[in-house]
């Protein structure tokens, strides 16, 4: 049977446009999802980034909801080392008031200042241009697995040297602040939600509003770490990250279904598992599309931060050293790219190799129209293989 697809978006600023223009296309874009039968459109939380305008994912699940009907909107994700469980819970608390049994809060570890102890990078989106991904630990071979490409891990540990995403990281929070342990904040907002939330001294609080919101809470991890053993523990759902760090993907959702306990929420475990893709009527068209891709990793593998998304032009015009195609190689080539029919029967591999219960696909091109379309392409293939 064929399982839901979702959207990641992360409101891209295209090459020679504004936020205004991203943020608008983002809007158009979730009203088309909502019509063609997509389940879900999460938005994701970069900062610093020139060319990503989805910095603050709550007040954008707000305008997203207030311009759609029937598709759950939500985070992907909040980076919880930036805010306290309260006010994650207050925002989405507030959001659902309006858009009640729609709204998705997908919690992420990125942001947390652990990169000394973890060698990942300081900040970022739990699925986006910066993963919480871990270093290699030496060369590693590529590997199909039943289909699915399975690349070398990328190495952070040169990116997360870099004095400016360090001074990036101090700007996000508080001088002095602490950020406590991933899985203590996850049970505050648990606590909050539920409305049990109490000090150690017994005192209680309550989130007004948040206390009792029906939002779907969320795990979203990289690897076989914190992330997936929290949602596994706690039988929350969790979302596996292929497309930005797809060297880990089978770790993470392996790790996840091994710690798996039922909860309220769940019974059994379930899955997401995320896909970038470019759609178009023939693949040569397609590949056309999809050339900028590399050189926008490029930036971001390089320190410099997601630049706006470049024309087809822009991307002709770059000169690749070996170097540069070796940083980019796992995101571009496993980028499914190609007619409706073949990126659907990659996607198809996808879930069967990962076992995903639903798939969330993110699509990025230089015009609006044609991320537009792609999204259209897939969604009809999609259903017409569903029939």
């Amino acid at each position: 049977m064929t399982v839901p697809l979702s959207i990641l978006d992360l409101a891209p600023i295209p090459s020679g446009g504004g936020a205004g223009d991203a943020l608008r296309n983002t809007l158009d874009l979730a009203q088309r999802a909502d019509s063609l039968g997509y389940r879900r459109y999460w938005l994701a939380e970069h900062h610093f980034a020139a060319g990503v305008a989805s910095s603050a994912p709550a007040v954008l699940i707000a305008l997203v909801a207030a311009a759609t009907r029937r598709i759950r909107v939500g985070s992907g994700a909040v980076q919880l080392g930036h805010q306290t469980p309260l006010a994650v819970v207050e925002q989405f608390g507030l959001i659902d008031a309006l858009h009640p049994g729609r709204i998705d809060l997908g919690l992420g570890r990125s942001g947390q200042r652990r990169a000394e102890l973890t060698g990942r990078p300081p900040a970022g989106g739990a699925i986006g241009p910066a993963p919480a991904g871990g270093a290699s630990s030496g060369p590693v071979a590529a590997r199909v697995v039943d289909g699915l490409l399975i690349p070398p891990p990328f190495d952070y540990s040169v990116l997360i040297k870099s004095p400016h995403l360090a001074f990036q990281a101090s700007l996000l929070q508080q001088p002095g602040a602490r950020t406590p342990d991933f899985a203590e904040q996850v049970d505050e907002i648990i606590a909050f939600l539920g409305g049990t939330y109490t000090s150690p001294d017994g005192l209680a609080a309550h989130a007004v509003p948040g206390e009792g919101a029906d939002v779907e809470l969320w795990i979203l991890g990289s690897s076989g770490g914190q992330s997936a053993q929290v949602a596994g523990e706690r039988g929350l759902p969790f979302a596996a990250n292929y497309h930005v760090s797809p060297a880990s993907v089978l770790e993470a959702v392996e790790a996840y279904r091994e710690a798996f306990k039922p909860s309220a929420v769940l019974e059994e475990p379930y899955v997401i598992v995320s896909a970038d893709a470019v759609v178009a009527a023939d693949d040569a068209t397609a590949a056309e599309l999809a050339k900028p891709y590399g050189l926008w990793v490029r930036s971001i593998r390089t320190g410099q931060g997601a630049i706006p998304y470049p024309s087809i032009e822009e991307a002709d015009a770059h000169v690749w050293s070996e170097a540069d195609r070796a940083l980019v190689a796992d995101r571009v080539d496993t980028q499914f790219v190609g007619t409706p029919a073949a990126v659907a029967e990659r996607l198809r591999v996808l879930q069967r190799v990962t076992g995903a219960d639903e798939l969330l696909v993110t699509t990025i091109t230089h015009t609006h129209a044609d991320r537009v379309r792609s999204f259209e392409l897939l969604a009809r293939e999609w259903q017409g293989s569903s029939a």
